[in-house]
């Protein structure tokens, strides 16, 4: 499966809902869905089945400038987490 992305704004959130397999080569993409948006995002990754790690690095980024990360599968949440430390040590 490949990446899907669904953008939901109420005018105070955007939520934008990713489905499948994100890859280094859908960031661009995503970068900017995220960066449209006016208001809090959120990235909903509750369907996102495999990431590699740029995207892990991405999230990571995001994250650290506001961006909310839901429904993370778990396997994700700790790879960023890891990839933080190592960051930040170095």
């Amino acid at each position: 499966m490949v990446l899907r992305i669904e953008r939901i704004a109420d005018g105070q959130v955007t939520i934008i809902r990713l489905f499948g397999r994100i890859q280094s080569e859908h960031l661009a993409q995503l970068k900017t869905q995220i960066e449209v948006s006016p208001q809090k995002v959120i990235v909903d990754m509750e369907e996102v089945r495999l990431v590699d790690r740029e995207v892990v690095c991405f999230l990571g980024t995001c994250e650290t400038k506001g961006v909310e990360l839901c429904q993370c599968p778990l396997y994700i949440r700790e790879w960023i987490n890891r990839e933080k430390r190592t960051k930040s040590e170095s």
